[in-house]
């Protein structure tokens, strides 16, 4: 998604670029395209971009990434679709 943020200054992004090895991966499994390769490491390109699904943290095989995932703006999106296709099922409200 071109041109896609959240809110500024609010993810709970980490990249600890002293243990990254430089794999791509979380270039690669990100939706919002915030990993860069910058060298031999990643960088983060743009945080506003993070919606904290996880997916970085998830693949990274050196353990470089620290996120919560599921407090962002993904985990209410997450929860009003289940709420909807889940009925009885309360959402949280909406996220952004």
């Amino acid at each position: 998604m071109k041109g896609f943020s959240y809110l500024p200054d609010v993810a709970t992004l980490e990249l600890d670029r002293e243990a990254c090895i430089g794999c791509g991966m979380c270039e690669e499994v990100c939706p919002h395209q915030v990993f860069t390769l910058r060298g031999d490491k990643a960088e983060i390109a743009d945080a506003d971009r993070c919606m904290e699904c996880g997916a970085c943290r998830t693949n990274c095989p050196a353990g470089a990434i620290r996120v919560d995932a599921g407090v962002g703006c993904a985990g209410g999106l997450i929860s009003e679709w289940l709420s909807e296709v889940l009925p009885g099922r309360r959402g949280a409200g909406g996220c952004c």
